[in-house]
């Protein structure tokens, strides 16, 4: 059962960052609170979705996370939130060192750095890739 979880969390996480090159801009605007609001957006789905990935394998018996050098653990709650902030400074800084990845969360962290420095990367060339489509249409 929790290899669905883990197809659903990863689905939805590719059709968000799938989503960025979807986006219809307005022919004037090239930086607008719509662009913003997507980044925002896809940040939060891919905080949540590897947060929810950290929490299904810890709570299957994978050792992902290793909180003050001990296997995090305790309720789902409270095991949600420290994946949860885990996912949210290794998405948006390099980690504080305070909960480490093991195991397979290596990799998995991995990833979600790449991503959180990939991110904003990609909605700058999306923003300059249609102001060069629509100036060579003029």
């Amino acid at each position: 059962m929790e290899y669905i979880w883990l197809i659903v969390i990863f689905t939805v996480l590719f059709m968000s960052i799938k989503s960025i090159w979807t986006i219809h801009q307005k022919p004037d605007r090239y930086v607008s609170l719509e662009n913003l609001l997507v980044l925002l957006t896809l940040y939060l789905t891919v905080l949540i979705g590897f947060g929810l990935v950290y929490t299904v394998l810890q709570i299957n018996g994978y050792e992902v996370l290793l909180i003050k050098g001990k296997v995090a653990g305790g309720d789902f709650f409270e095991l949600l939130q420290d994946s949860l902030y885990f996912s949210a400074t290794t998405l948006v800084t390099v980690g504080y060192g305070d909960i480490i990845p093991i195991g397979i969360g290596r990799w998995l962290a991995a990833m979600e750095g790449l991503l959180g420095y990939v991110l904003p990367a990609t909605l700058i060339v999306r923003t300059v890739i249609d102001f060069e489509k629509d100036k060579s249409c003029i």
